[in-house]
């Protein structure tokens, strides 16, 4: 099966170009092409297994591609390491938690905002520290755990841990904002909170997210990429992925992707 064309622009925020990673024997993303324009919403789909969180982790440099060419902000950072594409503006949550469970709510937004910054923990709190609680305090409202800003992470319910990574992603102020499977686990309610909370975001951020939840992902996107095993196979609007056949049969199911 072919890919189709990648979508075209001569602005890109993010561009792989023919990306491959090799895990031993095991070739988990093969030839991948991916063209991202400012303030897109993107959604990259597929089954597990297709690949999709090994593009994002080669995205913001967990680990380097085996060949190819990641470029970031107009910028080759093939072998850029993590910390430093994430100063340059790329923030991103994972599959797995790595949300400090024995600190408070506030206290998780506030070492985002402070990382970023590259700000340090200081014994005498400063203006700056003061104006970090302040950001960490507007996004626990933002996202709907202004009433849990002083509990502990480790007492929230799943959904709130969700949405704190969520929030966590955002107080960096990125210019590309990655997710990676951000309903996963989350109530009917929960889900709904997340879909307008990711609609509603700033036109100057591009969002791609993995998302296995049809519903929240197609709502979102503007244009999706579809995965199987290691490569791209097809892109399109939303509308374009709920009418392929291909999508159909090798994920979807008539029943998941009706809803408008």
């Amino acid at each position: 099966m072919a890919a189709t064309a990648t979508h075209p622009s001569p602005a890109s925020i993010l561009r792989l170009s023919g990306i491959d990673r090799r895990f031993g024997g095991v070739h988990a993303v093969r030839g991948v092409d991916l063209d991202v324009r400012p303030g897109e919403r993107r959604a990259v789909l597929g089954p597990n297994g297709a690949g999709k969180t090994t593009v994002f982790n080669l995205i913001s440099g967990e680990f380097p591609p085996s060949s190819g060419r990641v470029e970031l902000f107009g910028h080759d950072v093939t072998t850029l390491p993590a910390r430093k594409r994430a100063r340059m503006g790329l923030s991103r949550t994972f599959q797995t938690s790595r949300l400090f469970a024995g600190i408070s709510v506030e206290d998780n937004l506030y070492l985002a905002a402070l990382g970023v910054s590259a700000g340090h923990l200081r014994l005498v709190p400063s203006a700056k520290d003061a104006q970090l609680r302040g950001k960490a305090r507007a996004m626990a409202e933002r996202i709907g755990l202004v009433a849990r800003v002083d509990d502990l992470v480790m007492d929230l319910s799943h959904g709130e841990q969700r949405q704190l990574e969520v929030g966590m992603a955002l107080v960096a102020e990125p210019k590309l904002l990655m997710l990676d499977e951000p309903a996963a686990g989350l109530s009917r309610a929960e889900r709904v909170r997340l879909t307008e909370t990711l609609i509603g975001l700033d036109s100057g951020i591009t969002l791609i997210l993995i998302e296995h939840d049809m519903d929240v992902a197609l709502r979102v996107a503007q244009w999706v990429t579809m995965m199987h095993d290691g490569r791209v196979i097809v892109e399109g609007t939303p509308d374009e992925i709920r009418a392929n056949q291909t999508v159909h049969d090798l994920y979807l199911g008539s029943g998941l992707i009706e809803h408008g």
